[in-house]
């Protein structure tokens, strides 16, 4: 068969046939009379070998090996193939992810691709200031991208430039809110920290519905933000896991501040008054605790706080009988 036929019938150009051959990797057995290149059925079949081989990226190089070198075995070639398979499909993977970001961004000309470019190097910088600085300019006409942004947002640890990255996430809207809501459910504890943290900083009714969610969670590190957080923003729901924080000694403070941020209503004071004297009664809290539950009532207003601190100023545990008559000695003051 000649080399036109041979190139029509396997796909393979004459000018690549030539190059096999220039090699050694595939020699035509013979020559017609007139010095065609002439191949024979074994010839075609070592064509074929030769292009299946290329088709796992094998070199022409290690090609030539694998069929001629007897000893040449393919489980340490074929384990390299697979490594460098997967950093080209990583690389490949950044590389789309990092235009679809641009694309996101929508540039209006060149240089608004530049400065998302710019941007999202420096969100991904060593230098935390550099960070910091990527996302207090997504307040500017070309913006960071919000899917960026909350990537940022879920893997950073140095406090100040997740404060700046929340701050920046404030002002996304939905969409950042929707990406957030895919980090509550991250395998790393971390992460599901981080974001509930961010959508306590979100607005809307969307962060505050995720947010109740959240309260259910068996992650003690994403209930009590999410239950500052709705606190803060009047939501009853969270008084059950505030009170468990100041049991627990979790950002007790912070806790029982929003306690007493939600027992501006008179009808909410009285039922965290309640719940607060029923932790203290159970056999189970602990000294330090009860400490901490005494002292939460300095910012309940109302009849059931006040009847209660009468009766913790003889407690039998002299810190919480102390903390109590301080209290009410407070409270007739005002």
């Amino acid at each position: 068969m000649l080399i036109g036929e041979v190139a029509r019938r396997s796909g393979v150009s004459a000018r690549m046939l030539r190059h096999y051959e220039s090699l050694g990797l595939v020699r035509p057995s013979g020559r017609t009379g007139s010095g065609y290149r002439e191949y024979s059925g074994q010839d075609i079949r070592r064509i074929f070998h030769v292009e299946s081989l290329r088709s796992l990226g094998l070199s022409l190089r290690e090609i030539g090996r694998a069929l001629d070198e007897p000893g040449f075995t393919p489980s340490a070639l074929v384990g390299d193939l697979v490594l460098r398979t997967r950093e080209r499909i990583a690389a490949e993977t950044e590389l789309l992810t990092r235009l679809r970001r641009i694309d996101a961004a929508d540039p209006a000309d060149w240089e608004d691709v530049l400065q998302v470019v710019a941007l999202l190097q420096a969100l991904g910088s060593q230098s935390a200031s550099a960070r910091q600085r990527a996302a207090l300019a997504s307040d500017e006409e070309v913006p960071v991208p919000v899917e960026a942004l909350v990537e940022a947002a879920l893997g950073e640890t140095d406090p100040n430039v997740a404060g700046a990255l929340r701050w920046a996430l404030a002002r996304s809207g939905a969409d950042g809110v929707a990406l957030l809501a895919e980090g509550l459910h991250s395998p790393t504890a971390a992460v599901r920290e981080r974001a509930v943290r961010s959508l306590a900083e979100m607005p809307g009714d969307e962060a505050a519905a995720l947010l109740r969610q959240a309260l259910a969670s068996p992650d003690e590190a994403v209930r009590g933000p999410a239950a500052l957080a709705l606190g803060a923003r009047g939501a009853a729901a969270a008084i059950p896991t505030l009170i468990d924080m100041i049991v627990d000694g979790r950002n007790d403070t912070d806790a029982a501040d929003v306690l007493s941020v939600l027992a501006s209503d008179s009808a909410r004071a009285d039922q965290i008054a309640t719940t607060l004297v029923d932790r203290l009664a159970d056999a189970t809290t602990s000294a330090p605790a009860r400490g901490r539950l005494t002292q939460a009532m300095a910012g309940i207003p109302g009849t059931t706080t006040s009847r209660a601190l009468v009766e913790l100023s003889h407690d039998e545990d002299r810190a919480v009988a102390v903390t109590a008559a301080y209290l009410l000695q407070l409270r007739e003051a005002r």
